[in-house]
Order: structure tokens, then C-alpha cells, then sequence
């Protein structure tokens, strides 16, 4: 991918709007095609995450308004080559209960035996539940032991089979913030399961340059309120061999939109709340390393996710926080790219593609909208330059040419941008 050197922030550590601005145009405007790093093929997750060379990205693959509506092989190749092209070469996926993930594994592989030259690494998600999760009455105080056994099962099978592609597990993702009312969990939980792959690591059933974490929400990681700080999170932070760590500024827009608003010294309109929106996840990432930091001077803490919707028809659309736009999508990818790559930090961007099947009875709802490619494989406008430099010539999905959204005409989009609520 291109990225350019600017820097944000003044001598006082306060985001620079100007330079943000600078960013955008210069990304937007003089990008191409992505360079290709050399093949190095089997490289270790300590290799892996933090690297610029390694843009990474969560992906799910699915088309329709089900998850039983399975991708097929030959669409999973199709995403990999367009993610490829566009310089990803790391991506997470969520859990190993559907075949979706391990599909996933299968393509790269495939592709890889194909072309050796072709190169995709897997942080793998293992879903963890509750007890009675997604019921009318969740116990948080126990585990569905069972089924999160199996599913961890899963995981170590996948990685056994696949030691090239797999090289991180994450052990639940958003299963110990408490706004995840349907199936949180407790950190001791979650500790049980990274205990027990890192033992499966010493006794050598999983490769030991493989790399355990859970992901989850910044508040989750300590950087929130004191009633996630305790003894077991504290072994968690210790067992794992880095902390992956989640920001949304686009939902805080509603739940904790001081950011958004801004100050009345501050620059007014779209460009300066976007940079406001990389300046709060930020400090969110300030405030997990800190909490790290008391306890391990030198674990590392990367992104496993972040994001901003390009539609929204309820809290962050017209009638609401005026969040979401493409626009707005464009500035806040750019903004997080740069300041991740140029800090020596993974960034799993959420996500590459749209999926109808997150709300799937309302079609604009900003779940649905997430990806950085639309259902149909439309680029957005935060890859309308490497589309136009022929960065995907000859790419399709699902018999659809790689092309921009709004025929690639920004005088159409800005018509869809709107300043953010007064």
C-alpha cells in the first residue's frame, strides 16, 4: 500500500489538521498500484505484527443476508487476490464454528501451491460464549465449557494442519466487554483457554513461535472504568504475547461524542472531526499501554480492530451523528494507517468487504457497511486511486469488475457528506 511519513501532531502531542489534510491528498490523489514486498514465505507472528510491510485487515467473505449461505472456494480466491492486490497480506478471522474460516485457510493455501509468490497470513478467531449465551437468560459467571472446548479444539486442529498461514489464535473477540450482553465473559475465562494453548505451545502440539491474545474493547484491555480491573486481567495481560485491543470513535459519534462535537477553538467541519476521530483512538491505545505497562514493560499492543461505515440509516446517519459517509470513511482509514504504520503498530482494519448478513432486516443499517469494497466488490472511496492506476485490472467478484463507487465521481459523493452534528 502507499503511505507517506507526515506526522500529525505538533511539539505538544495535538493532531494538525493541515497535515492531515496533506495526507489525504496526497494518498488520494498519487497513489497507485500497491508495491509488493520480496516473498518471505513462513514468517513468524513476531515477524509479522508491527510490520509495515504487512498491512492487515478483518475479513468475512459472505454475500447474503445468512450465514448459512456459505462462500465458496473459488469466491474466498477471488477476495484473497483483490486483498492481495490491494497490499493486505494479514487477516483475522472470527471463529472456526462455520467452515467460513477454515475455507479461508484452504484458498491461501491453494493459492499459495499455485503461486509461491502469493503471500496471506491468518489471525484466527475461537469464539468463546457464556453459559445459555444468546438466550433470554446469559449466566456471564460461567462458561459454555462444551462448546468452547470444541471450538478451541477447532482452532489447535486448523493451526496444526495450516503452520504457515495461522499465526496468531485470539481467544474470543469482544467476549469480556459487558455491553456484549449476549455472551460476555469473564477475563478468568478467557484466561483458562490462553493458559491452555500456551501449554499446548510448551508441550510442542502447536508451533511456538505462534502468538496467543484475546480481542477485545479498549475498556476490556484497563484502558476504561475501574470495574474491569482485576487479578484475572491482570494474569491475562501477562499469558497472553500481545494485548489486541479495539476502537471505534464512529460509534462513540452517539455514546461519547465530546470528540465528535469538538471545542469552539478547534477547526470546525468534516476534515477536523475526522482528525479528532484518529486523536480519540489514539488516546484509547494510550490508555490500554498504560494499564499494560504496570505490569509488562515490554508486551506488545496492536490494533484487532477499527472502523468507520460509510452508511447508517439510525445513529450515525442524517438524522443522527452525521458519522458515516465515505468521505469521512476515507479520511479516518488513511489517518489510522499512517499513524499505525509509522509507529511500529498492527492495525486489523474492520473491514475489507460489506456484509448484508450483520442486519440483515435493514439493509442500511451501519453494520451492514463496514467494508472498505461494497457486497459487489465496488472500492469506496478510501481505494478509489489504486482502482484507477489499474491496481485490479483483470480482478472480479462474483462476475463484477472492480470499479469506484459513484462512478468515480467525487462532485456525487460529496453530496452525501454531511457536517457532523453541531
Amino acid at each position: 500500500m502507499c503511505f507517506f511519513p507526515i506526522t500529525f501532531t505538533d511539539a505538544g502531542g495535538r493532531f494538525r489538521p493541515a497535515a492531515f489534510l496533506l495526507l489525504l491528498v496526497a494518498v488520494l490523489a498519487s497513489c497507485g498500484h500497491p508495491q509488493k514486498t520480496d516473498p518471505m514465505q513462513d514468517l513468524s507472528a513476531s515477524e509479522l505484527l508491527g510490520n509495515p510491510n504487512y498491512p492487515a485487515i478483518s475479513y468475512g467473505g459472505y454475500r447474503g443476508v445468512s450465514r448459512s449461505e456459505q462462500p465458496t472456494l473459488a469466491q474466498l480466491k477471488e477476495d484473497m487476490r483483490i486483498l492481495h492486490a490491494m497490499g493486505i497480506r494479514f487477516l483475522r478471522t472470527y471463529n472456526v464454528q462455520l467452515p467460513h474460516a477454515s475455507n479461508v485457510v484452504k484458498a491461501i493455501s491453494e493459492l499459495k501451491q499455485a503461486d509461491p509468490s502469493f503471500e496471506m497470513y491468518v489471525m484466527l478467531g475461537a469464539w468463546i460464549d457464556c453459559e445459555g449465551a444468546w438466550s433470554g437468560a446469559p449466566n456471564h459467571a460461567a462458561q459454555d465449557f462444551n462448546a468452547n472446548k470444541e471450538e478451541i479444539q477447532r482452532a489447535v486442529a486448523l493451526t496444526q494442519q495450516f503452520p504457515d498461514i495461522v499465526k496468531v489464535i485470539a481467544v474470543g473477540n469482544e467476549a469480556m466487554v459487558h455491553w456484549a450482553a449476549s455472551y460476555f465473559v469473564a477475563p478468568e475465562v478467557i484466561l483458562h483457554w490462553v493458559n491452555h494453548l500456551q501449554g499446548l505451545k510448551t508441550e510442542g502440539d502447536l508451533p511456538s513461535d505462534l502468538w496467543i491474545t484475546s480481542s477485545d474493547n479498549f475498556a476490556s484491555w484497563g484502558g476504561g472504568g475501574p470495574e474491569y480491573h482485576n487479578a484475572d486481567l491482570d494474569s491475562l495481560i501477562l499469558a497472553v504475547d500481545y494485548v489486541s485491543m479495539h476502537t471505534y470513535p464512529f460509534h462513540d459519534t452517539h455514546y461519547n461524542p465530546t470528540f465528535w462535537k469538538g471545542e469552539e477553538s478547534e477547526p470546525p467541519g468534516v476534515d477536523g472531526a475526522m482528525a479528532r476521530a484518529v486523536a480519540h483512538s489514539q488516546n484509547q491505545y494510550a490508555s490500554v499501554v498504560k494499564h499494560v505497562r504496570r505490569l509488562d514493560a515490554h508486551k506488545p499492543v496492536h490494533i484487532g480492530e477499527t472502523g468507520w461505515a460509510s452508511v447508517s440509516d439510525g445513529f450515525y446517519g442524517p438524522e443522527g451523528s452525521r458519522a458515516s459517509d465515505e468521505y469521512k470513511q476515507a479520511l479516518f482509514y488513511h489517518g489510522m494507517r499512517e499513524w499505525t504504520q509509522s509507529s511500529g503498530i498492527s492495525c486489523f482494519y474492520f473491514e475489507a468487504f460489506d456484509e448484508p448478513w450483520k442486519s440483515a432486516a435493514n439493509p442500511t443499517d451501519s453494520e451492514n457497511h463496514f467494508g472498505l469494497f461494497t457486497q459487489d466488490g465496488e472500492a469506496k472511496y478510501a481505494i478509489w486511486s489504486p482502482v484507477e492506476e489499474g491496481g485490479f485490472d483483470g480482478l472480479t467478484r462474483d462476475g463484477h469488475e472492480i470499479r469506484p463507487t459513484y462512478d468515480g465521481q467525487r462532485e456525487l459523493l460529496d453530496r452525501h457528506v454531511l457536517n457532523p452534528v453541531p
